[in-house]
């Protein structure tokens, strides 16, 4: 009996680790991962404008897109840098 104890005891403890570390990531870690999910599908369609380049061999451009309700947001968005963009 003490064994079968034992065994449910490390299957209680088991199972809340897992859902410690399932909250902290839909906690913490996931809005990150979600914000840029979206940033790079509204930078993907958006309209740019001005464009500036950085240091890193990217460019940082002022653009627009239209978001899921229909408005009409601004966004500041970076592309990586090629022969034919000017």
């Amino acid at each position: 009996m003490k064994e079968a104890t034992g065994e449910l005891n490390m299957t209680v403890v088991t199972v809340v680790a897992i859902a410690a570390v399932a909250a902290f990531f839909y906690a913490f870690i996931w809005p990150g991962i979600q914000e840029s999910i979206e940033r790079s599908t509204y930078c993907a369609t958006a309209s740019c404008g001005e464009c500036k380049d950085s240091t890193n061999g990217k460019q940082k451009c002022q653009c627009e897109y239209t978001d899921k309700n229909g408005e009409v947001k601004q966004i500041e968005c970076e592309f990586q840098y090629t022969e034919g963009n000017a």
